[in-house]
């Protein structure tokens, strides 16, 4: 199977990637019919995030003592996941007063991304390492990969090398994953 072919069916998988039978006619609804529709699906969220409760609060105590262990916090993705994870750790300091080198956001493409988006660089791989290599990680530190789906191969790659250097590691995903995580908390 070329890799090409792998990479479809992969895609086909995952539940971001399909047709959201409650929306699919959402293009033919007044303006208010697709805010009602929107709101709809906001409201399923918070069932999910209620399921995923325990976890959230692991990476939460994780989150606390690696700070006052005078670890870092990094948040890694790509796309859109990156620039949340990016803006979370530019508003810790004015609103939680905390010194901008302990909670840190990477984006891959690095911060360009944050305005333009640039096609390809969320399978860069190695560029994940180089990043996180390039910050001094280690074994103090705690890695949150934030992403849509789970195979976004630049987050899971930043998540195996801040495993392989023994930081602590979370997975903030949209899609269930098909295959086990080498991560601490999922």
């Amino acid at each position: 199977m070329t890799d090409r072919r792998k990479l479809i069916d992969e895609l086909r998988r995952l539940g971001t990637e399909q047709v959201n039978p409650d929306t699919i006619d959402i293009d033919r609804l007044s303006a208010v019919e697709i805010a009602a529709r929107i709101n709809a699906e906001d409201k399923k969220v918070a069932g999910v995030v209620e399921r995923a409760l325990p976890q959230i609060a692991r990476a939460a105590e994780t989150f606390a003592a690696t700070l006052r262990g005078g670890g870092r916090v990094f948040y890694i993705g790509a796309g859109t996941s990156g620039r949340l994870g990016v803006l979370d750790a530019a508003e810790c300091p004015p609103t939680f007063g905390t010194d901008p080198q302990q909670i840190v956001g990477v984006i891959s493409g690095g911060y360009e991304t944050l305005v333009l988006s640039q096609e390809g660089v969320e399978d860069r791989r190695e560029a994940a390492e180089q990043d996180l290599r390039a910050r001094n990680l280690s074994s103090a530190d705690f890695v949150i990969g934030i992403a849509a789906s789970v195979r976004t191969p630049y987050t899971r790659a930043g998540l195996d090398y801040a495993h392989a250097t023994g930081a602590h590691t979370a997975f903030i995903i949209c899609n269930s994953p098909a295959e086990p995580l080498d991560v601490d908390i999922l």
